[in-house]
This record gives structure tokens, C-alpha cells and sequence, in this order.
């Protein structure tokens, strides 16, 4: 049987995970990272691509921002639309200079583990985590399986960042949370498409037919989404039918919407889930293992690492001053960002998604919310300050 020793155990080579090595390395804290898939399916798993200012920041700061600032887009504002009419939110303007960055989560992806392994570190792709043991104990033990043989991590932490299906929120203790979840009416039909983006910043849009997003990944690639139902599938929608619900729905007076080749189609479906406890003994969840948000808010990746800043700030504590206090407090401080940000996608998505009919009770009340946000600074900024994300302070 292999056995590994380290300071701080990882399941998890996403975001979270990564990001969660650099930061313990550059204090001088050991880690070993077990992920259960390849490290082909890793790098070119597409989800989100929008970085907020914290995110950005970190990144800077870890020396892992080269590609990032070479070749992320920033950008200072959105456009919004409800029935053809457009407004802007600008960013920078009304948060005192904080903005965000388009830059693909698989290029991110790329970057850490690319970094990470140049560096030395220790990283099992195909490494299963099977079980956590003695967690509530200073000696936890993460058993896995890597090249057909059994192996177990010792470590004084386990961090799971092993997402919604991982094996680190099924460990915890039954009782010892609560979860929450909505799943919404409807999913997205997501493509990416060999064109030109057709705008500058992204462009969320109300439409009689549905929900629609302006995206991009780089100026030759776009990122578009439509609303579809949850039973709806890939097969009902050829390319021409696409490009042409996406220039209605998306379609203001003067604008048009660019065409190319789509290289991928893929309905995600929308929902929320999160657990109010995030800590069992020397376990602690991080990213998609303790809450998923609807794309709309764009917040996933950019929660998974606000966590681990909360992590890496516990364990430096205990690490440096031999004291459990910021890691005992780490779901209370934790999720109080969730909360807004779950508040904020939920938010976004109820704001501009169709969820009756056309001119009914609930359209006239998503109505009135655009319409005031087109006349209030305050409103706006409420937005703005949202999407960029609110400094790590803001919740001290």
C-alpha cells in the first residue's frame, strides 16, 4: 500500500484545489492534491469564465497571472436588455475601479497545474479518493486508489474540494448540516462558436421567447446561451435555429448579432444548492463540494476562491501561531459571501428569464425592476457592485 504524508491534504484538481496549493506553498505549508480524472478531462472541462476583481487579484498576487493578464479581456461594464431595450452598467465607475475579467475556468485550469507541477508539487490524476477516516482526530487519512493500487494520504487537514458528487461532503456526519437547493424551470443551451464576439461586454437579455446571454472566450471564440426547457435536448436545435433565436432574443435597434461554425452545444441545467456547515473536525469543504450557483451571477469559480482564501488564512493561523480559531470559524465567515452571492444569482436569474407569460403579474414585476435600474444610480451600483464582486473586507 502507498503511503503519502503531508501537511494539508487536497482532493480536487480544479480551481479550488489549485489555487488552495499555490497559496499553502507560498507560505511554506505542504500539500499533496488527489484528483479522480485525467488530466486531459480536467483541462478541457468548459465552465465559467469570469473572474472577479478578488479573483484577479489573487492570482496576481500567487504569481500565476501571466496568460491571465496577457490574454483575459477586462471589462468595465454590462449590457442589459428587456424587450429590445438596452441599458449599460458601468463597473468601474460606480465601485471605484474594480471591474472584471473574461478568461476560460479550463485556462485557468491550465495555468495551476502547469505551475504547480514545473514547481515540484505533488499532484495524482486517476487518483480516486475512496474514503476519509479519523478526521476528527489530529491524524486524518484520505484512502485512495492510483494505478490499480490502494493508498493513503496521511495529513493534519483534508480539504475537499472534490465538487457536488465528491466524496468529502458525504463524509460529514449526519445532522451536522442542512442543505439547501432550488432547481429552477428551465437550463440553458450553451454554445461556443468560432466568431468574432459581437460586443465588447457581455449582454444579458429578456425576450417574449426566453432568456438569452452575450458571451465571449477570446476575440475569435463567443460564448452564447439560450433559456430551453429542462426536458429539451441538443438534437432540437441546428445550428440556423440557434443563430437565429440568439439575433431575436438578443436583437436591439442597430445591433446585429455575427454568425460562425459552433464546435460545441451542451443544455446545463439551473439550480442552487448550498449546506450551512462547511467544517467537520480537520475536514473542510470548499467550491462546488458545499454550493453551486446558476451561472447567471457568474460567481462559481469566484466562490470556490474566496473560500479557500478564508482556508489558507485558518491555516496559516494554525500553522504560524498554533491556533484553531480562524479554521473553527471558517463556515461562519465563509458563508456569509455565499449567502449574497446565492442571493445574487438567484437574483439575475429570476430578473431576466421568462417564468410566465408574456405580459402576466411576474413579467410586469421584472419589468419594474429593469425599468428602475435604468433610473437609479443606487440600484445600479447595488448590480455593479455585486457582479465584480464585494472586497473580502466588506464582510469582516
Amino acid at each position: 500500500m502507498k503511503v503519502i504524508k503531508t501537511q494539508v491534504g487536497i482532493i480536487g484538481a480544479g480551481p479550488a484545489g489549485l489555487t488552495l496549493a499555490h497559496w499553502l506553498k507560498k507560505h511554506g505549508i505542504e500539500s499533496v492534491i488527489l484528483e479522480n480524472r485525467s488530466r486531459e478531462y480536467v483541462q478541457a472541462r468548459v465552465r465559467a469564465g469570469l473572474l472577479e476583481q478578488n479573483t484577479v487579484d489573487i492570482y496576481k498576487h500567487l504569481g500565476l497571472a501571466d496568460r491571465l493578464v496577457r490574454e483575459g479581456q477586462e471589462h468595465h461594464g454590462v449590457y442589459l436588455n428587456f424587450d429590445g431595450k438596452r441599458i449599460r452598467i458601468p463597473f468601474g465607475e460606480l465601485t471605484q475601479g474594480r471591474n472584471i475579467t473574461i478568461y476560460g475556468q479550463q485556462e485557468v485550469v491550465k495555468d495551476l497545474t502547469d505551475a504547480w507541477l514545473v514547481g515540484g508539487g505533488e499532484l495524482y490524476f486517476e487518483a480516486s479518493a475512496t474514503k476519509i477516516e479519523d478526521f476528527d482526530t489530529a491524524s486524518p487519512k484520505i484512502h485512495f486508489e492510483y494505478q490499480g493500487e490502494a493508498g493513503v494520504l496521511e495529513c493534519d487537514f483534508v480539504a475537499a474540494c472534490d465538487g457536488f458528487h465528491g466524496v468529502g461532503r458525504k463524509t460529514f456526519p449526519k445532522g451536522s448540516f442542512n442543505e439547501f437547493s432550488i432547481t429552477y424551470p428551465f437550463s440553458w443551451l450553451g454554445i461556443l462558436a468560432h466568431v468574432a464576439p459581437s460586443s465588447e461586454e457581455l449582454i444579458y437579455a429578456y425576450h417574449q421567447n426566453g432568456f438569452a446571454l452575450h458571451s465571449l472566450r477570446s476575440d475569435k471564440v463567443s460564448r452564447l446561451y439560450l433559456q430551453v426547457d429542462n426536458d429539451d435536448h441538443v438534437d432540437n436545435w441546428s445550428d440556423d435555429r440557434i443563430w437565429e433565436e440568439l439575433s431575436i432574443r438578443l436583437g436591439t435597434e442597430g445591433w446585429t448579432l455575427k454568425s460562425g461554425p459552433i464546435f460545441e452545444k451542451s443544455i446545463t441545467p439551473m439550480r442552487s444548492f448550498f449546506t450551512d456547515n462547511m467544517q467537520a473536525g480537520r475536514l473542510f469543504l470548499a467550491g462546488d463540494a458545499a454550493h453551486i450557483v446558476p451561472p447567471t451571477g457568474g460567481k462559481g469559480l469566484n466562490l470556490a476562491v474566496a473560500d479557500v482564501k478564508h482556508l489558507v488564512d485558518g491555516f496559516v493561523d494554525f500553522y504560524k501561531n498554533n491556533s484553531m480559531k480562524m479554521l473553527d470559524n471558517y463556515s461562519t465567515i465563509a458563508l456569509k459571501r455565499i449567502w449574497r452571492a446565492q442571493d445574487f444569482s438567484n437574483f439575475m436569474t429570476t430578473l431576466f428569464h421568462k417564468q410566465d407569460e408574456h405580459g402576466s403579474f411576474q413579467y410586469h414585476l421584472q419589468k419594474a425592476k429593469f425599468d428602475y435600474i435604468s433610473i437609479s444610480k443606487a440600484y445600479a451600483t447595488t448590480i455593479a457592485e455585486n457582479y465584480v464582486g464585494l472586497p473580502f473586507e466588506a464582510f469582516e
